[in-house]
């Protein structure tokens, strides 16, 4: 009897860990697209151009991008527990500042700490929900509901952003944060159970700090230089700065032994390959669908709602497809799978190149699904590709690459589309048909990593049946499906 009480227990606890976990990835998950619907409403009220745009989406994802494997790591030291609930923390206090930001600086701040508290939230939540399911199957299961899960505030982002703008204006968006954050907070304190990794690698703080630095300046020098001056002295400096930076962190990671970045690992082609195929998603990805919202709002005259819920068979298709890539990939092998997703994300952003205002939703829509298809047949995937190319002990550490790669392409997406539409807007061109530039852009370079990923892991890719994606819509899950798989052999 006291056996079977024990067992509920469990499975209670269990059960509210999952939801805890769930529902804090779903909160940084919905922040990723409901910020993409209010944009516009933010450049009116803010009296912003898209320079300000450019810096209220990156700044989030920079810090997520720069942090995120710090984040693991801090984890694993010093309490999952204690680290998922700061993230948590930090992020519905920085949600708060968004908010009531009075000025475009002030959104700007909240949004940077946004950043850092999902970087600690993500990987703390995983990190949990992986330590208290230690039998693989079990493991495995909680995983891929913790994924699925959490995947849905991808969809429901557009449509909560249009409604929510709509109805009481940019600053709710943040707003919704709130009471979800003060759940997680009271729920997790009282029933989350502590655990770390006493073994885990010491932080590379000068590594941390220089990627930052050297990162945030070249996406400075790509943002402002549209409105600056590409030739001006602050521009080339920002990018004189993002080398010397870059180099040190090169130099600094090749010398420590315990660096965030271990380098020897881009000596194998199928690690090398997957990461820079997975920078190239992140920029084509969060570049295009930066300007989803104003195509539409601006382009086609579409109120904010109408926006939000026509720029939603991007995320609907990735919410839908993601969690048969990995099952693709193990059946018909992840080179296929991969540069076939790769194919059809560039063909759907070529397409969208294409529309203009006249151009009817009917025609519209397909070519949103493509690309959106197209990414979710690519995101785990290579993420589980650049597993296979590690050993075992090392997935996760491959798997917090794979998504910083792909954080970091969002950063420069954003960057450089936005420089585009700028530089074709002051020679003359419509913001429609600058739009249509990025999107070409966009694809293009979709379509050329899908020849290259195609060529050049024609003999290296991993055995079909070897990448072990199948429950998982985040490549984030990849990691704990295969030390699952591995620990059960």
């Amino acid at each position: 009897m006291a056996a079977s009480l024990a067992t509920a227990g469990s499975r209670s606890n269990r059960a509210v860990l999952l939801t805890v976990t769930c529902l804090g990835q779903f909160m940084v998950l919905l922040d990723n697209t409901i910020v993409g619907a209010a944009l516009p409403d933010m450049q009116h009220r803010l009296h912003t151009q898209l320079t300000g745009l450019q810096w209220i989406v990156d700044a989030y994802v920079l810090l997520v991008a720069m942090l995120l494997l710090s984040g693991g790591i801090f984890a694993d030291r010093f309490g999952r527990k204690r680290v998922y609930l700061t993230g948590v923390a930090v992020f519905t206090a920085a949600s708060l500042v968004c908010a009531l930001a009075p000025s475009l600086g002030w959104l700007i701040a909240g949004r940077v700490l946004q950043g850092i508290g999902a970087a600690a939230l993500s990987p703390a939540s995983l990190a949990l929900l992986a330590a208290a399911h230690p039998m693989p199957q079990e493991r495995m299961k909680a995983i891929g509901l913790w994924a699925g899960l959490s995947g849905i505030g991808l969809a429901a982002g557009p449509v909560a952003g249009g409604v929510l703008t709509e109805a009481f204006g940019w600053p709710a968006i943040f707003l919704v944060n709130l009471p979800i954050g003060l759940v997680l907070l009271l729920v997790g304190l009282r029933h989350l159970g502590e655990s770390r990794n006493p073994s885990a690698p010491a932080i590379d703080i000068p590594g941390t700090v220089l990627s930052v630095l050297g990162v945030g300046v070249l996406t400075y020098g790509l943002i402002e230089g549209g409105a600056r001056g590409w030739t001006s002295p602050v521009i080339l400096g920002s990018f004189a700065a993002a080398v010397i930076f870059l180099a040190a962190f090169v130099a600094v990671e090749a010398r420590r032994s315990a660096p965030m970045l271990p380098l020897w690992l881009f000596g194998q082609r199928l690690f090398t390959v997957s990461n820079t195929a997975m920078v190239v998603v992140g920029f084509a990805l969060m570049g295009s669908s930066f300007f989803f919202s104003q195509f539409f709002v601006y382009v086609q005259g579409s109120s904010i709602l109408r926006a939000g819920l026509q720029t939603l068979p991007v995320s609907l298709a990735m919410v839908i497809v993601s969690p048969y890539a990995g099952r693709l990939a193990a059946r018909y092998g992840f080179r296929i799978v991969v540069t076939t997703g790769l194919a059809l994300a560039g063909l759907g952003l070529l397409a969208l190149g294409t529309v203009h205002a006249d151009t009817d939703y009917a025609n519209v829509w397909w070519r949103l699904s493509l690309a959106g298809t197209g990414f979710a047949l690519t995101l785990s995937p290579l993420t589980g590709a650049a597993i296979q190319a590690v050993s075992p002990q090392e997935g996760g550490l491959a798997s917090g690459i794979s998504s910083t790669t792909r954080q970091i392409g969002a950063v420069l997406g954003v960057a450089v589309l936005g420089a585009i539409v700028r530089t074709r807007q002051s020679g003359g061109a419509s913001f429609g048909a600058s739009l249509n530039s990025a999107f070409v852009a966009a694809g293009a370079l979709t379509l050329a990593i899908a020849v290259f990923t195609g060529l050049w892991l024609a003999k290296s890719e991993p055995a079909k049946g070897s990448v072990m994606t199948q429950r998982a819509t985040d490549p984030d899950a990849v990691t704990t499906s295969n030390e699952a798989s591995v620990n059960s052999r």
